[in-house]
């Protein structure tokens, strides 16, 4: 599904005018489909009093035709308009003017002395509706706007959001001084980005994309480079096993992983690659940590590599492990490796003369930090999994700045370096070196625990193993670690389970996705 920014969503609107449906009518098709969903969302609000806070531009005159709409269904609606009537222009100036002949009260709100004189009316508003800004946000909310957002959302009702909630960066998701908590939002045409990346996700509520009537074409013509996860497009990549199938066949991954007192994110990737169908793996270890691997798993097999005195890998380990990687399907390195600088020679060697696919994380991204430019020579797709402190580290930049636009953060990363970047946290972004980015809608709060990466990584990396694509792999992979978080917090409890817990249900996503 298309995640549109704020210009391509202008380009559409302008396209479909110039074809010939009048801008007028787009709003009064957005008004009312914004209507219909507070009806639809709203259980029980019949004869409930509205209030219709409206900015001067066009959202403000979506939040006019809703405040009509409202009214010919039995409403008492009052609008509350955060500027003068003489400010307000074109199309949202015609529906501005045919709520006075229908008797709909309009109260100009333009400062902080309005605003405290309207207080006491304000508060006897059962359900709001906010058609402030929308997408068309510049700057940071401030004066007496900034004051009402935080007077209603203390009020505590039900709010819809016309487009996106007021303050809401709608490509970033990012709070822009201050912003409207929606219970529901209703966006017209396509979903944005700031609706699934947070924090505006938290304050979006439920999504409803309604259609106001532009053309399929516009938006292939387009081509927005933002999607959405859907469970439909996922199902779309996965290939029910032959019948005849054997271990061999399902791919062998091998894993160079683990360092002293990290021994469990080597297990772990393993058994999830092996949970998402990995026929056959290998882990790659110090040798000294050999027995404690070995004991932990039943189904992978181990490699005892050279180590150096601290029990690190080393360059010392490149030979075995170069012949090792002979037959095997794709290469996962970092979960638990540690960051001795003997082992970060080991891993810009490995990187220079590998020649099947690669799934980097944790300490695997750490070493490579300051040595990113050895992505541009890779001659194999790349697959990259940081959480927010390692791409501050890989990109060279404050994790502030990562988590203000995650998005242009990982899509400008992998574009330069040719590699699958998947910037992990709630609303996980999967970039691709094409510019294509996509936007993870499964996962909770409760996967905030240690060894959930590691799993992240052995369903990517299983999956490249069996043949699939990194970028297919990628987003499977994605989709699956959070459709699996869902699950355990569905039937465990909100947080509290375990990243082992997790590699339970691996398979059962799988089957839920192959409609099994």
């Amino acid at each position: 599904m298309y995640i549109v920014t704020a210009d391509e969503m202008r380009v559409m609107d302008k396209a479909t005018i110039e074809l010939g449906l009048p801008g007028r009518m787009l709003m009064e098709n957005a008004g009312r489909g914004a209507a219909q969903t507070l009806i639809r969302r709203f259980a029980g609000i019949a004869g409930k009093k509205v209030g219709i806070l409206a900015g001067r531009g066009n959202n403000g005159g979506d939040g006019f035709v809703i405040a009509r709409c409202l009214v010919q269904k039995g409403f008492d609606v009052i609008v509350y308009l955060l500027s003068k009537a003489s400010l307000v222009r074109g199309d949202a100036l015609a529906n501005l003017e045919m709520l006075y002949p229908l008797g709909i009260p309009v109260i100009e709100i333009p400062d902080s002395k309005t605003f405290n004189s309207n207080r006491v009316s304000m508060r006897h508003r059962d359900i709001w509706v906010d058609a402030i800004f929308g997408t068309g946000l510049k700057s940071d909310v401030r004066g007496h706007i900034k004051d009402i957002m935080i007077f209603v959302n203390g009020l505590k009702k039900h709010v819809l959001a016309v487009d996106i909630p007021s303050g809401i960066d709608s490509d970033t998701g990012q709070v822009r001084g201050e912003c409207i908590r929606a219970r529901a939002t209703a966006t017209f045409g396509y979903a944005k980005a700031g609706h699934y990346l947070y924090p505006g996700a938290d304050y979006s509520g439920e999504i409803e994309i309604i259609d106001i009537g532009i053309p399929a074409l516009i938006a292939d013509r387009i081509s927005p480079k933002q999607h959405l996860f859907s469970n439909d497009k996922i199902s779309s990549y996965l290939k029910p096993r032959d019948k005849d199938a054997h271990k061999g066949s399902a791919g062998h991954l091998f894993i160079v992983s683990g360092s002293p007192g990290k021994t469990g994110a080597a297990v772990m990737t393993a058994t999830a690659a092996m949970r998402a169908g990995a026929g056959l793996v290998t882990i790659g270890v110090p040798k000294s940590l050999n027995p404690v691997i070995e004991s932990m798993v039943l189904e992978a097999m181990t490699c005892p590599l050279p180590e150096n005195s601290e029990g690190f890998l080393s360059e010392s380990s490149f030979d075995a492990i170069m012949h090792n990687l002979a037959g095997k399907k794709c290469l996962a390195m970092g979960p638990g490796l540690g960051t001795d600088p003997s082992t970060k020679e080991l891993v810009l060697k490995i990187l220079r003369g590998l020649k099947i696919p690669v799934v980097l994380d944790a300490d695997g991204l750490n070493l490579l930090a300051g040595e990113t430019r050895l992505l541009k020579k890779l001659k194999i797709p790349a697959v990259l999994t940081p959480h927010p402190g390692e791409m501050s580290r890989l990109a060279g930049i404050e994790i502030a700045e990562v988590q203000q636009n995650r998005v242009a953060c990982a899509r400008n990363f992998a574009r330069e370096f040719n590699v699958y970047l998947v910037l992990k946290g709630a609303g996980t972004v999967i970039a691709h070196p094409d510019g294509r980015v996509f936007i993870n809608s499964t996962g909770n709060s409760g996967m905030a625990s240690g060894g959930m990466g590691d799993i992240l990584t052995g369903i990517i990396a299983g999956f490249i193993a069996q043949g699939y694509p990194a970028e297919e792999a990628a987003q499977i992979g994605v989709y699956i670690h959070g459709a699996a978080g869902d699950d355990l917090a569905q039937n465990m409890g909100p947080f509290g389970f375990l990243a082992s817990d997790l590699l339970k249900s691996i398979p059962a996503q799988i089957g839920i996705l192959l409609n099994l």
